[in-house]
């Protein structure tokens, strides 16, 4: 089955925002060249793997865990360009929202699957590729149908018909039992929202206006919870599923919304945690009532705050800027310079991590649920 994405062009007021971020002032703190440098944290141990294997990683979500969907569709929401991939293999742009690896690659790298999660819509797929997981996530996405939609990227709706377009490759290709063994054994990881909260909810006064928190983080559950049961439907049973991070200390939300300070936009981690405690719940109950499922809901909230409040304990020294242009507020093609030091950053751009807090926190994630989800 091909599909083919047609949405509505860019909302007026994503388009401000962007052209307001031009007027912003441009004073460099950096270098068109850096180094990454490979951390050692002690805090965060590398997860061991000893027993069941998992044959396959499968991930759906937005630019957090993108690996390059998002290079062929005609958004400004992909960043297959220099300086985003600098630190990658052969420093080549590949449509990673960040100077590395994203928490998809860390995945499977950490358990031992492969060293990368390839994008489901490149083209050079392979049969291995596919039998060993694929990524549909789609940078700009999330819950909200909406938010989709004003950023003309995969929704999570597409990203399941995706889905059911690579299951029956699997079986065309490799039978039955390979595709029932991605199914029963395979990781299916979800990682989305800060999009809905940024673009969506706060950037919308329509939104804003027919919803307040509660209504709106409903909203969002009601689709994190279709969604769920969708995968389940079409025989997904280890699924774990990110929280929202602490929205309003990124880079970006102190800029916009911070004050003179610069100080996390408490508004906007107060949406964040409702909405997380609400999944928590929802996932707990779904893992409850559907037979054999094993779904998790994962911390995308605290151990990020934890890194930003205190960066040195896990070997950072700056947190409440990126690396890229003056770390205030550049994202995507306003990322034109670089730091000369990206080891030291929390932050690869005013949106995004660097791979060495991703890497941080995929070591924290598969310590704390894989036992619970490979039983």
């Amino acid at each position: 089955m091909k599909l083919f994405f047609h949405h509505k062009p860019l909302s007026s007021l994503l388009l401000l925002l962007l052209l307001l971020m031009f007027m912003l002032p441009l004073h460099c703190k950096c270098n068109g060249n850096s180094d990454s440098n490979q951390l050692s944290f002690p805090l965060v141990k590398r997860y061991r793997f000893k027993e069941e294997i998992v044959p396959a990683v499968i991930m759906f979500g937005d630019s957090i865990v993108d690996t390059g969907n998002n290079n062929n569709l005609e958004t400004i929401f992909k960043v297959n360009y220099p300086p985003y991939g600098k630190d990658f293999y052969g420093g080549q742009p590949t449509g990673r929202f960040s100077n590395g690896k994203v928490p998809s690659d860390f995945i499977v790298e950490e358990l031992g699957i492969k060293d990368v999660l390839q994008p489901y819509l490149d083209p050079n797929l392979g049969i291995e590729d596919l039998l060993t997981g694929v990524n549909f996530a789609s940078g700009g996405g999330g819950y909200d149908p909406l938010t989709s939609e004003l950023a003309s990227v995969i929704s999570l709706e597409e990203q399941i018909e995706l889905f059911k377009e690579y299951m029956e490759k699997v079986k065309s290709m490799a039978g039955e039992d390979a595709a029932n063994a991605i199914l029963s054994k395979g990781l299916f990881v979800v990682a989305t929202g800060s999009n809905d909260v940024t673009n969506t909810y706060f950037n919308n006064p329509l939104r804003r206006y027919h919803f307040n928190f509660d209504s709106y983080t409903d909203l969002m559950i009601r689709s994190a919870s279709s969604f769920l049961q969708d995968l389940y439907n079409l025989g997904a049973r280890r699924i774990g599923v990110f929280g929202v991070p602490p929205i309003g200390c990124l880079p970006s939300q102190r800029t916009l919304k911070g004050g003179t300070q610069r100080e996390c936009a408490e508004n906007y981690n107060e949406l964040a945690e409702l909405f997380n405690t609400k999944l928590s719940m929802e996932i707990n109950s779904l893992s409850h009532n559907l037979p054999f499922a094993r779904m998790a809901y994962v911390d995308g909230y605290y151990l990020p705050l934890d890194i930003i409040q205190n960066p040195t304990k896990y070997g950072f020294d700056v947190s409440n800027i990126g690396c890229c242009g003056t770390g205030t507020i550049e994202v995507a093609f306003l990322c034109k310079y670089t730091c000369t030091n990206v080891s030291e950053y929390v932050f690869w751009d005013s949106f995004h991590f660097t791979e060495n807090a991703y890497r941080i926190i995929v070591r924290d994630f598969l310590n704390k649920n894989m036992n619970y989800l490979i039983k």
